[in-house]
């Protein structure tokens, strides 16, 4: 079993335990509005995610949420502004894998420390798909690594950045088949989805939510999931391994995290109250629907899963030799 799978089943078993006492409730929080700083740009399956658990937690806490989007290099924009902000939970960085476990890997200098961050939650984990446009004719994963073997750099590859999870996945796909495409890289995973419907793009290792209404209507299609079991809003695509593919397994993750010296028990108390949203019958419908299983960890177990994290795409990094000045 690969560790990407033993790490989503990691975050289900862990999202499905009864959690002991989280601490004492530090008093007076929120005392204001509150920013969940999402480091992509909006209408992205980042953004949506972190938009629907801020509606839950408005009530809760009787506060406003803004989500504003601080978009650019790969994340690090976003992360290095959530990183400046007082540690007292009024702003919080929402993010998939990359600022938190992949970047530091990536980039010779960071503004930002990603171990200062304090891990609070993850909000829920996604599995990835081999997406491809009908009109580059290949109808399988068999027929796509064929086509990039007889035709190296013919077939781009979009991703949401430099660094991203399709991009490093797609550097996977290359390593396992031996095959060689050209990497495209976008600022969100809406601009990737609306090149391939433009014709501009080829591939896109991305998850099901930006692909599903186009894979329904035949605007694009969907060769694989990138997991051991089939996605439950595509039944009729198989896995990575049942096309020809075993092994390539990819999944992304959203992290909730909080500006470094953030006291630990406002981390656990910020981890309570978004695990009391994902617990919810209709954000959990909601995420769902988006092809995101929800999860809410405590902050231990978030800041030992994405320590794990960071040394799976580091070993994917190094082997692929991927760097970004």
């Amino acid at each position: 079993m690969s560790f990407g799978v033993r790490a989503f089943g990691v975050l289900v078993i862990l999202a499905a335990a009864a959690l002991p006492a989280w601490g004492e409730v530090p008093p007076g929080f929120p005392a204001k509005p509150v920013k969940f700083v999402v480091p992509f740009p909006g209408g992205g399956i980042n953004d949506v995610l972190a938009r629907i658990a801020a509606d839950k937690l408005t009530a809760k806490w009787g506060q406003p949420i803004v989500v504003e989007n601080k978009t650019g290099a790969g994340g690090n924009i976003g992360a290095d502004f959530a990183a400046q902000a007082e540690p007292d939970g009024h702003t919080l960085l929402i993010t998939p894998p990359g600022p938190l476990a992949i970047n530091q890997s990536l980039y010779r200098q960071l503004s930002y420390r990603p171990d200062d961050f304090v891990p609070i939650t993850i909000l829920a984990a996604i599995t990835n798909l081999i997406i491809v446009r009908p009109d580059i004719g290949v109808n399988s994963v068999a027929e796509l690594i064929a086509s990039a073997r007889q035709s190296p750099d013919r077939i781009t590859y979009g991703s949401q950045g430099n660094g991203s999870t399709p991009h490093l996945t797609g550097s996977m796909f290359m390593t396992m088949t031996g095959t060689r495409m050209v990497h495209v890289p976008y600022r969100g995973e809406n601009l990737v989805i609306n090149d391939m419907l433009g014709g501009h793009v080829d591939v896109f290792f991305g998850n099901v939510a930006p692909a599903l209404p186009h894979y329904r209507d035949g605007k694009l299609k969907v060769l694989a999931v990138a997991d051991t079991k089939r996605a439950a809003l595509m039944p009729d695509v198989p896995t990575a391994a049942e096309a020809g593919l075993p092994g390539f397994v990819s999944t992304s993750w959203f992290a909730v995290a909080g500006p470094p010296k953030m006291p630990p028990q406002l981390a656990r108390r910020l981890a309570r109250d978004f695990a009391d949203v994902l617990s919810l019958p209709d954000v959990q419908m909601r995420y769902r629907s988006l092809g995101a299983e929800p999860v809410g960890t405590t902050p231990a177990e978030t800041a030992a899963f994405i320590a794990a994290e960071t040394a799976r795409w580091r070993e994917v990094i190094v082997k692929n030799n991927i760097r970004i000045e």
